[in-house]
């Protein structure tokens, strides 16, 4: 480890998580951000459920760190609502699984450290067509992304955890279904700048303290005026 001490921000998640500091990702534009403020951990497994997260919880997290995160960003959700497949060969988790699993993930996250934040994200709309098409797959449905960001959201709020909608976050950008995604699934730049956008909203209007919004937070090493 190396000092100074800053706070700690991981991100943790499946394959959105994991790709988010190429194509100009937002987990980069975070780093870039926080840069002499934070130190932004990537913990991103693609093509993972809640169900694989839960099962690592105390690997990634352990409770017994002398340093714990001040704030800890969590996805999953999108591989979870993937239609069950003819025998069983899909990350599909049931919603109350789901939603279970989440709540394991927020219990864990809250006993780490009084001062650590957490924020869930839902999982984002998907476009239908251009995974068909690239993937050739019809597992994915937006109806099923909004059944689980929707029991996502009303966990957090029945635990009191920040929420971001990203269902709702998306559908509010011109054209999001062709302009966010690759493949309809993973995020171009479009679709990664309202990921860091709703974020860094979240952070800004949290009535943590300390705030951990960027412009809060004291830069490294910075140079007094003479």
């Amino acid at each position: 480890m190396v000092g100074p001490r800053r706070p700690h921000f991981v991100l943790f998640g499946s394959s959105i998580v994991e790709f988010s500091y190429g194509n100009e990702g937002w987990g980069a534009t975070l780093a870039h951000i926080y840069a002499r403020k934070a130190d932004i951990f990537l913990r991103g497994y693609r093509s993972w459920n809640s169900r694989q997260a839960v099962q690592v919880l105390d690997q990634v997290f352990p409770k017994d760190e002398a340093v714990q995160p001040s704030l800890v960003i969590v996805y999953f959700g999108g591989n979870d609502s993937v239609r069950p497949q003819p025998g069983g060969l899909s990350s599909h988790v049931p919603l109350f699984e789901y939603v279970e699993n989440m709540r394991k993930i927020a219990i864990h996250l809250k006993s780490l450290s009084e001062k650590t934040r957490i924020i869930f994200l839902t999982s984002p709309p998907v476009n239908e067509a251009q995974i068909l098409t690239m993937l050739g797959t019809k597992g994915r449905t937006n109806e099923w992304c909004q059944k689980y960001a929707d029991a996502c959201v009303n966990l957090c709020r029945e635990m009191g955890i920040k929420a971001i909608d990203l269902c709702a976050a998306f559908k509010q950008q011109h054209e999001w279904a062709t302009t966010c995604f690759t493949d309809g699934i993973h995020l171009t730049p479009v679709g990664s700048k309202i990921v860091a956008k709703e974020i860094l909203k979240a952070v800004k209007e949290a009535d943590w303290k300390p705030s951990l919004h960027w412009e809060s937070l004291p830069t490294e090493f910075i140079r007094n005026k003479l």
